[in-house]
């Protein structure tokens, strides 16, 4: 275990106790904040290795922190939803944050998360850039090891899970992935369901290399390709 840090940002005091009780048990470190302004300070002040964010905090709610973070850091965000409401997971989806979960929640499947997204986190920070592959489909071109994407030459910065999915449809052009399959593959396990998380992460990279000539195509009933 690499003894990495979890910030676990929730105003609900016994949520944050039991979540915390759960991480140390599993080899992580923790800190925790109960409001949004005190949560922001407290990365900025000491990076985390991931952070867990409830949606309805003080002073400044979940999706303002989501929004803020993600205009500085990469860092993965799990959110926490009170409610079981699509709108409340696709905003956050489409604010950059990398998984959710619907209180009341299982601390061991929260457990599962935090371990897949780190283990993914880890891997592509251990990339060798040496090693590096330029992927093409018509004016898209996505360097690995850097991390880079460009459409006709123009910089595109992507979330992460954004270029993860972009670099396996990339790599398997004109193959069909079912929502599953890309759920399994980038995002290291199986969410029960929740293929909405990948629809969601689809329609943002199609307005992002829109013009590239590269498509993400929808195979009705099956899941998605890449085609240029």
């Amino acid at each position: 275990m690499l003894n990495e840090q979890v910030l676990i940002v929730d105003d609900e005091r016994n949520i944050v106790e039991l979540i915390e009780l759960y991480a140390r048990q599993a080899g992580y470190r923790t800190r925790h904040a109960y409001d949004g302004q005190t949560a922001l300070e407290m990365i900025t002040s000491e990076p985390p290795a991931l952070v867990i964010l409830d949606l309805m905090l003080p002073r400044l709610d979940g999706w303002e922190v989501c929004k803020r973070m993600r205009a500085r850091s990469d860092v993965p965000i799990i959110m926490l939803t009170a409610r079981d409401e699509d709108v409340d997971k696709i905003i956050g989806l489409e604010l950059g944050a990398d998984d959710y979960l619907t209180k009341p929640f299982n601390p061991r499947e929260l457990m599962a998360r935090i371990k897949a997204i780190l283990r993914r986190t880890r891997n592509d920070s251990e990339a060798h850039p040496g090693a590096d592959v330029e992927l093409h489909a018509g004016s898209l071109t996505v360097s690995r090891a850097r991390r880079e994407t460009r459409v006709a030459g123009r910089t595109v910065r992507l979330r992460t899970k954004e270029f993860d999915l972009l670099v396996m449809l990339l790599e398997n052009q004109g193959i069909v992935f079912t929502r599953e399959k890309l759920l399994e593959t980038v995002w290291g396990f199986d969410f029960a369901g929740e293929t909405r998380t990948v629809d969601v992460h689809i329609a943002q990279l199609r307005k992002r290399i829109a013009g590239s000539g590269a498509e993400i195509e929808t195979v009705f009933g099956v899941g998605y390709k890449l085609t240029a």
